[in-house]
């Protein structure tokens, strides 16, 4: 599968960071941050760059210099200061954390290249998985292999040719996909910031622009959640299904990283015994 090339240049690092800054300042408020509401009105949305840098314990000359990619090297006792002022935490802080270290140049190949390839070994983990629906996504989230149950658990994503396969693009764009997961408004917003999560560390995959420039263009739900810089990496859960062939459903599933494939995960969905959501989910395709 290639890359698509993109039209547009990625932003530099130092400037990704600040972009992340600034989206996330603007989602605390004065009241969050335990600070007076004061009084007139307020041009900015969230927390001024001053009142950030005093929650920090930094200057206001030197959180604007961060913010704007002309100060490259924030120490790591900024960095936190400045996720305990913006409320961040779990993956938002440690997303936090990366982009710092890749405007300081201290993390210069955070990713092993992408291969596309799917091992021989791990095709035959998929059909032994078998009635599970089970597949092997890409970092980008493009679909490289899967199951019976697992092609038949995302209707019509297969009609498109194989460098379309990307499962963002199955829930914005197909309209299988947009009715296809409950509540179709959540599962969307966890992925938008699953790119987000990948963006930050790999602004300048050709893959990852492209895709992200096709859904600004074509999605008008896109871009509000794009634009909120919410990030998430992929893991286990549950997920609620309204299938147009075996009809509702919630699976559990879980999310495995494949080693030494520049970021290929495997998902395996399952269902509770001897309920209807196994009877659903068997009736999915017949094992192979």
């Amino acid at each position: 599968m290639k890359d698509s090339t993109a039209t547009t240049a990625a932003p530099p690092t130092g400037t990704e960071l600040g972009r992340y800054l600034r989206a996330r300042r603007a989602r605390v408020t004065p009241a969050e941050a335990g600070l007076p509401a004061g009084t007139g009105l307020r041009r900015t949305p969230g927390l001024r760059r001053e009142e950030l840098a005093t929650l920090a314990g930094v200057s206001v000359d030197y959180y604007t210099r961060l913010e704007r990619g002309r100060e490259t090297n924030p120490s790591p006792a900024v960095i936190d200061a400045l996720a305990r002022a913006l409320r961040l935490g779990g993956d938002a802080h440690e997303r936090l954390r990366e982009l710092a270290e890749l405007a300081s140049g201290r993390l210069t190949e955070p990713h092993p290249t992408a291969d596309d390839t799917v091992r021989a070994s791990t095709l035959r983990m998929l059909q032994a998985l078998a009635p599970l629906p089970a597949y092997v996504v890409s970092r980008h989230m493009y679909m490289l292999a899967a199951n019976a149950p697992g092609k038949a658990l995302l209707p019509g994503l297969w009609d498109w040719p194989a460098e379309r396969r990307n499962l963002t693009r199955y829930l914005f764009l197909h309209p299988v996909g947009r009715v296809l997961y409950q509540p179709w408004e959540a599962t969307v917003a966890t992925s938008v910031a699953h790119l987000r999560a990948v963006g930050g560390t790999d602004p300048d995959s050709p893959r990852l622009m492209s895709l992200v420039g096709e859904l600004l263009l074509k999605s008008p739900e896109f871009g509000p959640l794009w634009e909120r810089y919410d990030v998430c990496e992929r893991g286990g859960g549950t997920k609620s299904f309204d299938h147009p062939k075996v009809g509702a459903m919630t699976l559990t599933y879980e999310v495995m990283t494949l080693a030494r494939t520049g970021g290929q995960r495997m998902v395996v969905y399952q269902a509770e015994p001897d309920t209807p959501d196994e009877k659903a989910m068997l009736g999915l395709a017949p094992a192979e």
